[in-house]
């Protein structure tokens, strides 16, 4: 079996010389800093092609597929983005109708965008108490369906940002019973099949297209994804030819490599990587569900808001119950105990944890928590209690009623002529530009929908509590780009 890393490092370590992209031509002397030159080629003799694979990317490609029990994978070296866009345009037609939850990432927005789809939204279940985003029920897309039978495919995320899964057996029966197929973003699931202390993956249960991002959650570089072709109802062939449309047409070797030596390590040592990492975050699990006033979500919890499964792997914090935002709980980690946290929320804040953690990573997270919650408990005492539940209530939950009316597609929206307007002055009007919190990336507000007071109530909270809000044209979120009347 040849490895591509290992071809790669021997090739770079040989005497070719390289009149051929890229411009360092290997050679560190003309490059200010330190990257691994010698293994960064362009498609040459003996190294395969990714848009006609035939050698050894073929056979890399092949060894995914095997390591993840699927029936084809391609590799994405433009991260999940180009798998969602691929597998969207492959499974529905330019102008047709996507049945698609509405937490998904702002990449399946901008697919609708550029094939011009109608969405028809199905909403996560939802806990008012800890702002959380849950599970999309079965039952809703079954009624969708049955509502809008000129779908072509339901798209779903599954885990969530958060780690909540949903029932992906019963919605994929549901979907081929309509004889549509389910497409699932697993960007954050990609470890699901290497222990059974996590769900099942999609993959295993009926998805007919599964997007995992290596990077996420196994040890690879990133921007490195693969796209998992799990059934015979989509086309390998228009899936091949939109993962040539989306990915740049000179893919990076490095990055490719970088998958290609995580699906070799985990192939030869998956099973104790994996056994000792569970076994490492079980035990941090166990010290951060005492804390008291820094509330760790639990398989448990999830399931009463109605999630189907949980990932254990995602450390959700809620702050809810204690004097601090998420922001504020995150900014505490980064400047006093420099911890870096992978998102913060209004009430909430999400630590990602992965086979590369180490004991010594998670103690030191387990002691700043730990400090942190006494602290709290001696402001509860001393009367410095704050009233989250309200704030929780308030939050902007991606909830039917919470959501705005959509009154044109986003192609429509973007394309038409517009006129910028103060945030505040643009109730009732309709965007003609996308707002998100990134992360996740989850948009807040989509071109064509009317825009609401109880948005703006929303945005007006989230920057004062300085979250992360882009989207728009006006980088300071202080004017929206609105359709002209």
């Amino acid at each position: 079996m040849e490895n591509l890393y290992r071809k790669l490092k021997q090739y770079g370590e040989s005497d070719a010389y390289p009149f051929h992209m890229p411009g360092h031509k290997r050679n560190p002397l003309c490059v200010s800093g330190e990257f691994p030159l010698g293994i960064d080629i362009t498609e040459i003799d003996g190294f395969d092609n990714l848009h006609h694979a035939v050698g050894i990317l073929k056979e890399a490609q092949e060894r995914a597929a095997g390591l993840f029990g699927v029936k084809e994978t391609f590799f994405s070296v433009n991260g999940s983005t180009a798998a969602i866009l691929s597998a969207i345009s492959a499974c529905v037609k330019r102008g047709g109708t996507i049945l698609t939850a509405r937490n998904c990432h702002k990449a399946v927005y901008h697919a609708m965008y550029l094939r011009n789809l109608q969405p028809v939204y199905v909403y996560p279940h939802l806990s008012t108490e800890l702002g959380l985003n849950g599970a999309i029920a079965p039952e809703d897309v079954e009624a969708a369906l049955k509502r809008h039978p000129d779908a072509e495919a339901v798209m779903i995320t599954s885990p969530t940002y958060d780690g909540i899964v949903s029932d992906i057996e019963k919605i994929a029966q549901i979907a081929h019973e309509h004889g549509v197929p389910l497409i699932v973003d697993e960007a954050h699931g990609a470890h699901f099949c290497f222990s059974e202390y996590f769900p099942v993956s999609a993959a295993a249960l009926g998805a007919d297209v599964v997007i995992q991002s290596v990077h996420k959650t196994l040890p690879a570089m990133t921007q490195t994804a693969l796209l998992h072709l799990c059934s015979s109802r989509v086309s390998r062939e228009t899936i091949g030819r939109f993962m040539g449309i989306y990915q740049s047409s000179s893919p990076s070797y490095v990055l490719m490599a970088s998958i290609d030596a995580c699906v070799d390590r985990l192939c030869r040592e998956g099973d104790k990587m994996f056994a000792v990492f569970t076994d490492a975050l079980e035990n941090a699990r166990t010290r951060l569900e005492k804390c008291r006033y820094i509330r760790l979500i639990t398989p448990e919890i999830v399931k009463a808001m109605g999630g189907f499964a949980y990932d254990r792997s995602k450390l959700v914090f809620s702050t809810a119950g204690s004097s601090l935002t998420g922001h504020e709980f995150a900014e505490l980690l980064r400047r006093k105990y420099h911890l870096e946290l992978e998102m913060e929320a209004e009430a909430y804040a999400l630590a990602l944890t992965s086979v590369g953690d180490t004991v010594q990573g998670f103690d030191r997270l387990c002691e700043a928590l730990e400090e942190i919650d006494r602290q709290e408990s001696l402001k509860n005492t001393e009367g410095f209690w704050k009233d989250r539940a309200e704030r929780a209530r308030t939050q902007n939950l991606l909830s039917a009623e919470m959501f705005p009316q959509v009154c044109m597609s986003i192609a429509e929206a973007m394309e038409t002529d517009w006129e910028e307007l103060p945030i505040e002055k643009s109730a009732g009007k309709i965007s003609a530009e996308f707002v998100y919190l990134y992360p996740p990336g989850i948009p807040l507000l989509v071109p064509g929908e009317e825009i609401t007071g109880h948005f703006l109530e929303n945005m007006r909270r989230y920057k004062e509590q300085g979250l992360s809000l882009q989207g728009t044209k006006d980088m300071a979120c202080e004017q929206i780009c609105t359709v002209k009347e």
